[in-house]
């Protein structure tokens, strides 16, 4: 008798400890392909060399064109992905049917600005890289 209540003690315990895994479903959501990355900003563009039609070459048209206070012309892209994980978790509560529902979700952004200067060459540039 004192055998089956250290049993199922055992086999309880197990279920409780080994049912919290949280799993998650992958979900093939479409990526979609983009230059605009940190090393083709690197290894592309070239401060007083690459110009305005080169620039569109990599990277098509800017979000927002726009000229600063020294009348340069001033290209803004920006690219956005989001990652979504969704699943359920055994939960503690197996032993009595429940799960619970769980959510992960990531963000990303990238922000490259350009500045041109004279004869629409690439004056100077600036990368800003969020994830949250």
């Amino acid at each position: 008798m004192e055998n089956s209540k250290l049993l199922v003690f055992f086999l309880s315990m197990f279920f409780i400890i080994f049912s919290g895994c949280a799993t998650f479903s992958r979900q093939n959501e479409p990526v979609q392909k983009s230059n605009l990355t940190m090393g083709t900003v690197k290894t592309e563009i070239i401060k007083g060399e690459t110009t305005q039609a080169e620039i569109l070459k990599l990277f098509g048209a800017p979000n927002i064109t726009t000229k600063n206070r020294d009348d340069d012309e001033v290209w803004n892209y920006n690219k956005m992905s989001y990652q979504s994980k969704t699943g359920a978790d055994g939960g503690t509560f197996i032993l009595w049917g429940g799960s619970r529902a769980m959510s992960s979700t990531t963000t990303k952004s990238f922000d490259l600005i350009i500045i041109f200067g004279k004869n629409d060459v690439v004056k100077d540039y600036s990368v800003i890289s969020a994830s949250y």
